[in-house]
């Protein structure tokens, strides 16, 4: 079974996440759902280049979301490699999440996944 190996899961709400995401910097992160049993479903992946508190904010506002994992990466060359493996590892291409497509690598950058090649 999968893992994300990030932190969490948490509150997908404004105040926890000012609480946990402390700093800024680039990063990944699993939304989805947090059963009572402990079961923690990932519903969709993604990452922020430059500014993981602040992209974790905009998905709060848009309350789709009730919970979250992230995590912290020293770069957005490993951002998009940590989004991309959560991508392939909880089934991006079979449509088991809400992802419409691949993660898309930075602008100006010549990035490859490192699991297709895309």
């Amino acid at each position: 079974m999968a893992t994300t190996g990030l932190h969490g899961p948490h509150a997908l709400i404004t105040q926890t996440i000012d609480t946990v995401v402390i700093g800024i910097g680039a990063g990944a992160y699993a939304l989805g759902r947090h059963t009572t049993a402990g079961t923690y479903y990932v519903d969709y992946v993604g990452r922020s280049d430059s500014d993981l508190n602040g992209r974790l904010k905009q998905w709060a506002a848009e309350a789709k979301y009730p919970h979250f994992k992230y995590g912290f990466l020293d770069s957005a060359q490993n951002a998009f490699y940590y989004e991309c493996r959560l991508y392939h590892d909880f089934g991006g291409p079979s449509g088991q999440l809400h992802n419409d497509v691949h993660p898309a690598r930075p602008k100006g950058t010549s990035w490859k996944c490192p699991h297709c090649g895309a």
